[in-house]
């Protein structure tokens, strides 16, 4: 129906809505289909015929359903599907060293965190394909934060 790309906090997203019905939208982010409950319905009529390019989504007006066909994800990323990497400890991002579509192994290094002026390296706790990163250098953390997700 309508593609638009967003960016969240230096992620860069793609989205398709698929089909819209009464208030449920089937919509692609990145590629992984997703069921999206609006809060009041929409005429498909009064839907733009040409992609929209915004550089933030307009969060007030939708709430994210689990994906479907995905593993359920936690509150925290609920459009993230895998494995998440969580921060250890609080601190500061100082290298992300995977990117998206990358196979990563059990125990490799995949970001550095500095904590108390030390460099801390995040390794993966299993083996996969990153299916997103959600931080970038220079971002501050807290303890139990998702950095990536493997699936």
């Amino acid at each position: 129906m309508n593609k638009y790309q967003y960016k969240v906090q230096g992620v860069d997203y793609d989205v398709e809505i698929v089909n819209v019905e009464g208030n449920i939208a089937q919509v692609k982010v990145n590629g992984i289909q997703f069921e999206v409950e609006l809060k009041q319905p929409i005429n498909p009529a009064t839907m733009p015929h040409k992609p929209v390019v915004s550089p933030r989504p307009q969060q007030q007006s939708v709430q994210v359903a689990q994906p479907v066909d995905a593993v359920p994800a936690s509150a925290a990323n609920a459009s993230v599907t895998g494995m998440k990497v969580t921060a250890p400890l609080p601190g500061t991002i100082t290298e992300v060293k995977v990117k998206v579509g990358d196979t990563v192994k059990d125990g490799d290094t995949v970001v550095v965190l500095e904590a108390m002026k030390m460099q801390n390296n995040i390794e993966a706790e299993s083996s996969g394909t990153v299916t997103a990163v959600l931080v970038n250098k220079g971002d501050t953390v807290m303890e139990g934060d998702a950095l990536i997700a493997i699936g």
